[in-house]
């Protein structure tokens, strides 16, 4: 009990569930700043702001990905946000702040001049908005809700006081272990100890774990708990240990340790090679990387399979129109496929070919639930990780050309201007004419191909099967680029908004190592392919939403986070630009396209812009419609639409198979309600909706009736889906982007330094922002303490003077200041002009060196890390100097 206590004590289960009735506390999901891990945010669903978690305190033992109980703060301890006038500091000192956050009674129960303001204003807003719904949580929100937009310009504040739901992220924790200064100890020990010859490691205190996760702290781990493979390298007194990658979990974390407790799950191997860096980050995203057992594989039909003379019969064929893929030229789940026909009325009839996944994974069996867990395909720039048995992704359920396979068709009718007349959907038999790349699609939509004997004079030409000649293909393509590139100016003009950051891909040797690197600019191609998906998964979404209000999978995305808009209004402030309008996605879209053509000439500001602009965007995710029944907020922000959902990849998300299933259960009740005599609804599915058909007696019944042969999921068991399928997409987009860093990593490690022309987007006393376009990639460097040299930041007019420090200028520093600072070189890779051999293509700077916002300085880039601690990129200036 006289032990230190570094946390307060979590509220117990029955305190926070009264207080969250009431009101008073809200759930949160916990996510900490990896630039700086003392501070953290609680995402509260449907507040458009972050409440920052300020400290380690006010955390409370939170780690990212935890779902916690927050308190939140009065108004008046609400610093203000970044790019508001004034202060972003609390006013307020740690202890007060903590003490405000826990609401603790006092000793007299006096209300403290905080809470008295804040019940002033919860009191007036109150009067505002009615009276009180009397359960206190959803009209407490909307006070909170309400607060936040009286203080527009102010950060709501707040700290933990439970975690409810512990993260996944706690099992997986990837670092190094810290031993030198272990051994060190216990080598001093054994010196002082008459029995060190029988003395053993156990009982023998902790080893340290440093992630590479900048968002998790360092932790401890009982060396009595440590494998014994380990265990026997410690035992030798092998420092190497400390370069290897490992994996440990979260095994406790009390009130009295300021650091949790560990315990290590695994070794990956040497920290510098590219085999256990991929498997660290697969380990760490919850990635299942085993293969398919024989219970899985035994649910997929044997190759070569061919579609069932009853099935076909059952279906509508259209294996006599022109369909073809495109994709990828390395892909082989061919989930989607197009066509398109001119009907005799000028009226273009395109057609969307899905294949039909759910008709081999059947619900509940080993393939279904395998699927359910996986989520999604993972992709590591050379290989996947497939979510389905390959044999079946690859083989049996994908649009393979020349084979006869079962989709689900979307018959779009267009007009010339755009306007969707009429839509059908079925189950269909389709037989795809060639598979296309998106290559070969861009060269005949370009003009490249122009003739019959131009394509068959290529090398690289696809195959071609069936009746069709390549004069069909090449129109077919050019018919679908015109319509698609018409429906993407409406969808614009309906209120869509184009945020497409560049993307950087590799160039490979024979033996897989990244040599150099390239931007894959957006095609045509990409976007016909595109425009089709988006319009299907719209169409889709609508035909579930109104056959089943409560139960249907849809794609949500919020609008934007009102902390991150702050953030860039402050960026636009800083550059000269009128702040954007994010009121609708509309607007915004219409002020990206203005500036846009006032900056065409500068296309890496333009690049920056776009990245800047598509942070203060929120994550779509997947929901289910029952949750939102009450605000009927189910809209896309970023694409302007009501309803919207995925349909088109079935083959690798696990999403678009429950979608798939509901919409087979919509059409088995038209099916039903077509054939029952004097129905009136035998249109579910039709683009002419009639809201009386859809609710009438017959209709009811027929979907109940196809909900339960399909057996779909009931609300609570969707939305449980859906949270996973969130989960496991963000865990795949993490992988791609940390297997993309890794090799950026591997290629400049490998040229030791890289000399790269980069731009300011920020600029401060104590470190500027750069952007890299070559890498397109930001990063900061930090001039503020260097040894040797001078930074004089002028703020009136926002311009730092960087020059170096003359040797009897460094010696009067080092004499002022004792403190530690930074190299010189560790900021600055100095030259001097004597030294310039040509070989270096980006020319350098000189000192004194003035910078401002925009600037074009040149950088050099190394890679760090490795065998001795987290992979990064780091910037240097890059200046000659004659001193």
């Amino acid at each position: 009990h006289d032990r230190r206590t570094y946390f307060p004590r979590y509220w117990s289960s029955e305190a926070v569930n009264d207080a969250l009735k009431k009101g008073e506390l809200f759930k949160a999901s916990f996510c900490v700043n990896a630039y700086n891990r003392f501070e953290a945010y609680g995402r509260i669903d449907g507040l458009q702001t972050d409440v920052l978690i300020d400290g380690l305190i006010a955390q409370n033992r939170a780690v990212e990905g935890d779902t916690v109980v927050i308190a939140v703060d009065p108004p008046s301890l609400w610093p203000r946000m970044k790019g508001s006038y004034g202060s972003a500091s609390c006013s307020s000192s740690k202890s007060d702040h903590h003490e405000a956050l826990t609401r603790t009674q006092n000793s007299s129960g006096a209300k403290s001049k905080q809470e008295e303001e804040y019940e002033h204003a919860v009191s007036r807003i109150s009067s505002e908005d009615g009276p009180d719904d009397g359960n206190g949580g959803g009209s407490s929100f909307e006070k909170l809700c309400s607060l936040v937009n009286l203080y527009p310009s102010k950060r709501p504040t707040g700290s933990v006081v439970a975690v409810v739901e512990k993260s996944h992220r706690r099992d997986r924790v990837v670092g190094f272990l810290c031993v030198k200064q272990y051994l060190l100890n216990r080598g001093t020990k054994k010196k002082n100890s008459r029995k060190n010859k029988i003395q053993s490691l156990k009982n023998d205190g902790f080893v340290l774990l440093a992630p590479v996760d900048p968002k998790f702290t360092k932790m401890m781990i009982p060396v009595e708990g440590l494998p014994v493979e380990v265990m026997k390298r410690l035992e030798d007194g092998d420092p190497t240990i400390e370069s290897d990658l490992v994996a440990a979990k979260i095994v406790d974390w009390i009130e009295e340790c300021h650091i949790p407790i560990a315990s290590l799950v695994t070794v990956f191997g040497k920290g510098s090679d590219i085999q256990p860096q991929i498997a660290a980050i697969l380990f760490e995203n919850g990635i299942n990387t085993s293969g398919f057992s024989p219970q899985v594989l035994a649910c997929v039909p044997q190759v070569p399979w061919k579609v069932p003379q009853e099935e076909a019969e059952s279906r509508t064929d259209l294996r006599e129109v022109c369909i073809f893929t495109i994709d990828p030229a390395s892909a082989t789940d061919l989930d989607d496929a197009l066509s398109v026909e001119t009907l005799p009325d000028g009226h273009f009839r395109v057609g969307v070919h899905i294949a039909d996944a759910s008709y081999f994974v059947l619900p509940d069996t080993a393939v279904d639930i395998d699927a359910r867990i996986r989520s999604t395909s993972v992709y590591l720039l050379r290989s996947k990780l497939s979510m389905l048995p390959p044999m079946l992704s690859d083989d049996v359920a994908s649009l393979i050309p020349g084979e006869s396979r079962l989709a689900v068709s979307i018959l779009f009718d267009i007009s010339a201007g755009g306007e969707i007349l009429d839509h059908w959907i079925g189950r269909t038999v389709i037989r795809s004419c060639c598979k296309l790349s998106y290559e070969s699609a861009e060269d005949i939509i370009e003009g490249r191909y122009d003739s019959h004997d131009s394509i068959a004079a290529a090398e690289d030409r696809p195959a071609l099967y069936g009746k069709f000649e390549w004069s069909d293909v090449i129109s077919s393509v050019r018919s679908l680029h015109e319509i698609s590139t018409i429906l993407r100016d409406n969808r614009y003009r309906s209120g869509a908004v184009s945020i497409e950051t560049s993307k950087v891909a590799f160039l490979f040797d024979d033996q897989g190592f990244p040599y150099d690197t390239f931007f894959r600019e957006r095609t045509n191609s990409d976007s016909l392919v595109e425009e089709f998906m988006l319009l299907a998964n719209r169409t889709v979404a609508e035909v579930i939403t109104r056959a089943y209000p409560s139960r249907a999978l849809l794609r949500r995305h919020s609008e934007p986070n009102t902390r991150k808009l702050r953030e860039f209004e402050s960026f636009c402030s800083k550059h000269g630009l009128e702040a954007a309008d994010f009121s609708s996605s509309a607007r915004l879209h219409r002020w990206l396209e203005c500036i846009r053509s006032e900056v065409s000439d500068d296309p890496v500001f333009c690049a920056i812009l776009t990245s800047c602009a598509a942070k203060s965007m929120q994550l779509s995710s997947y929901v289910c419609s029952g949750d939102y029944e009450d605000s009927g907020d189910l809209k896309h922000y970023a694409l302007g639409v009501p309803l919207y959902t995925h349909f088109t990849s079935p083959l690798r998300r696990y999403a678009d198979i429950l979608v798939h299933r509901t919409l087979a259960a919509v059409l088995e009740a038209e099916d039903t309600c077509t054939k029952t005599k004097n129905s009136r609804c035998c249109r579910l599915t039709g683009s002419h909706f009639d809201r009386g058909e859809v609710e009438s007696a017959e209709a009811q019944e027929a979907l109940s009736a196809a909900a339960s042969k399909h057996e779909l999921p009931s609300r609570e068991i969707l939305a449980s889906a859906a949270s996973h399928c969130n989960v496991m997409n963000l865990a795949a987009r993490r992988v791609e982007d940390s297997t993309g860093k890794l090799y950026v990593w591997d290629l400049v490690r490998k040229k030791q330094v890289v000399h790269f022309e980069a731009r300011v987007t920020a600029i401060g006393p104590k470190f500027m922002s750069v952007y890299i376009p070559k890498l397109a990639m930001e990063r900061r460097i930090h001039y503020d303490e260097v040894e040797g040299l001078s930074a004089a930041w002028l703020e009136a007019t926002s311009t730092l003077v960087l020059s170096v420090s003359s040797e009897r200028r460094r010696r009067q520093q080092q004499q002022q200041q004792q403190q530690q600072r930074k190299k010189l070189d560790d900021v600055v890779l100095v030259a001097f002009p004597s030294d310039d051999d040509g070989v270096v293509s980006v020319e350098s700077a000189f000192f004194p060196m003035t910078v401002r916002v925009s600037s074009t300085i040149p950088v050099a880039v190394h890679a760090v890390g490795g065998d001795d601690g987290p992979i990064d990129i780091v910037a240097r200036l890059f200046c000659c100097s004659y001193l």
